[in-house]
Order: C-alpha cells, then sequence, then structure tokens
C-alpha cells in the first residue's frame, strides 16, 4: 500500500508531535488570557468561545477535506450567507424546518459539484473555480435577500439556538458530532484513503486505479454542504437572514486548517488538528475583546495568524521534503 494511504509510522509520530505541540500552544494561551483578564476562565465565558467558533469550525471541517485532497474552497464565503438566507426564507414561507434544511443542503451540493467540475473537468484551478463561485453564491445571497436583512419570523427555525443542556447550545453539540463523523470518516473509511492519496500524489492515485475527479467533486460537494449549514446554524443564532455573514470565513477557515497541521500541498492534516486550530482563533478572539483590543488590530492579529499558520506549514513540508 502506497504511504499517501497509509502514513508510515515516522510520519504518524510527526503528525502526533505537532498536534500535542500544538495542543500546548493552546493551553500556553489559555494560561496567558486567564493571567490578564480575570473572566476568562468563567463557565460562561468558555461557553462564549465554543458557540463563536461553532460555525467557523464546521465551515473548516470541510476545508480540512478539501485541503487535504490537494485543493481549497474560497467559495464557503459565499455559501454560507446563501445558506442562511436560504433557510429564512424558506422557514418563513411556512416550509416544514426539516425539509429546509435538507433543501438548503441541496443548495450547497449544487454548489459543490459546480465547484468539482470547474476544477476537475474543466481543469480550473481550485483558486479561480472557487472565487469565481464566491462572487457568484455572494451575489445570489444578495439577490434572494434584496440586499437587506431579513428577519426570521418563524422562531421556531432558531431551534439549534436553544439550551441542549446549562448553556450549550444543540448547534454546539451538533459540532462535536460532525467533528466525529468527519474523523471516521477521514481514517477508517475507503474514502478517506483516497482523499489522502489524492491529495499526496493525483497521479500515482490515477495509475492505481483511483478516480481522482470523483474523489474530488465529492469533496468539494461535503465542503460547500457543510458550508451551507453553517449557514444556518448563523440564522439560528441570529434568527435573521443576511448576506453579509461569514465574509472572512474562507480565510479564517483555511487558517484554521494550516494552523492544524495540514498541508497546502494535500495529503496531510487530521480534525483533531482542525479543531485545535479553530479553538486558537476563537479564543485569542474572546481574549482580545476580554482585554478591549480594538477590533482593527484584532484584524491585524488574524492576518498575523494566518501568515504564520502558512508560513510553519512550508517550514513542515521543506523539512519532511516535499
Amino acid at each position: 500500500m502506497s504511504d499517501t494511504t497509509m502514513a508510515r509510522p515516522t510520519d504518524r509520530f510527526r503528525i502526533d508531535a505537532q498536534f500535542f505541540g500544538l495542543a500546548a500552544f493552546y493551553l500556553a494561551l489559555v494560561v496567558i488570557f486567564s493571567l490578564a483578564t480575570p473572566n476568562f476562565m468563567s463557565w460562561s465565558n468558555g461557553v462564549n468561545v465554543l458557540s463563536n467558533v461553532t460555525v467557523l469550525g464546521i465551515v473548516a471541517l470541510g476545508q480540512t477535506l478539501a485541503i487535504v485532497s490537494g485543493g481549497f474552497d474560497l467559495s464557503v464565503s459565499g455559501t454560507l450567507p446563501l445558506g442562511a438566507v436560504a433557510y429564512v426564507l424558506l422557514a418563513n414561507a411556512a416550509v416544514p424546518i426539516p425539509a429546509a434544511i435538507v433543501l438548503v443542503l441541496a443548495l450547497g451540493m449544487v454548489v459543490g459539484v459546480v465547484n468539482g467540475i470547474l476544477v476537475n473537468r474543466i481543469g480550473i484551478s481550485p483558486l479561480i473555480a472557487t472565487l469565481g463561485t464566491l462572487s457568484v453564491t455572494g451575489g445570489l445571497a444578495l439577490t434572494l435577500s434584496r440586499g437587506v436583512t431579513i428577519p426570521m419570523t418563524n422562531f421556531d427555525a432558531g431551534f439549534l439556538s436553544e439550551f441542549a443542556f446549562g448553556r450549550v447550545s444543540w448547534y454546539v453539540l451538533v459540532l462535536v458530532v460532525l467533528c466525529i463523523l468527519v474523523h471516521v470518516l477521514m481514517r477508517y473509511t475507503i474514502l478517506g484513503r483516497m482523499i489522502y492519496a489524492v491529495g499526496g500524489n493525483a497521479d500515482a492515485s490515477r495509475l492505481a486505479g483511483i478516480r481522482v475527479e470523483a474523489v474530488s467533486v465529492t469533496v468539494y460537494t461535503v465542503c460547500a454542504m457543510l458550508a451551507a449549514f453553517a449557514g444556518v446554524v448563523v440564522s439560528s443564532q441570529l434568527l435573521v437572514g443576511s448576506a453579509n455573514v461569514g465574509a472572512n470565513v474562507a480565510l479564517n477557515s483555511v487558517a484554521a486548517v494550516i494552523l492544524g497541521g495540514a498541508s497546502l500541498l494535500g495529503g496531510v492534516g487530521t480534525i483533531g488538528g482542525t479543531l485545535v486550530g479553530v479553538l486558537i482563533l476563537g479564543t485569542i478572539a474572546n481574549g482580545m475583546a476580554l482585554m478591549m483590543v480594538p477590533s482593527f488590530y484584532q484584524q491585524m492579529a488574524n492576518g498575523a495568524i494566518l501568515l504564520l499558520a502558512v508560513g510553519l506549514g512550508r517550514l513542515r513540508e521543506k523539512r519532511a521534503g516535499r
């Protein structure tokens, strides 16, 4: 079996070392913010951090699949608000909530299939293809909402924001379940092995009999469906549908995945690493907000984190000889 489908012992040790190093860095952040502000370690703030990273976490799960397979998806910043607007419009039109969610997922599926076809059948680079669909989906969200925020009149549609236990909302538990499912998909299924193989070496995978185009289309489809579902979560949180939500989710999701140890060249990445990367971004934003750091400094910090994540990823690839 190729080493792209099953990691060698040294590769597994390297991945584990990266994960534990990332976890140690996160714990250091927790200690720093705990010393800087007394409210950081409260239960309510911990729940607040989890709630704030849920949407990014859901999108980052799909982004992990895309990056590990050797691509990436910028159109999630358009698919998310499109899903949010569509869900509110469907709910306000008295469409049953389960049916509304299914229709939003179907809309995401269409976007993902288009992305997969553009990249694999037509041969457009993932950057240009997903940037184009970002403009289309973002414009469609603006068209459907007529450029205004749409209030949710069917409040039952905001059921994901209801508390499951304590002050933890249902959408936080949904993120946990999705993390488990995608982790199982990537690590214990044939499709997961093919995703790693395609990202590691698409030509060798094709010679080995793997349907590279089908795998890639599947990955983009799942990624877009997760982004559309994240739109459902956003609209449940805010009880509105807006074309302006999720503007930075594409870059932040890429930053979280790369920060979590994935490679932009493909073939490397884990859901555990991505989850820690998401928590790092969310914790930094939360800690800076508690310290009343101006928002423009937070934006600068996010940019620095993105550059740091990509730079560390390139160093890892050079050391691995890729």
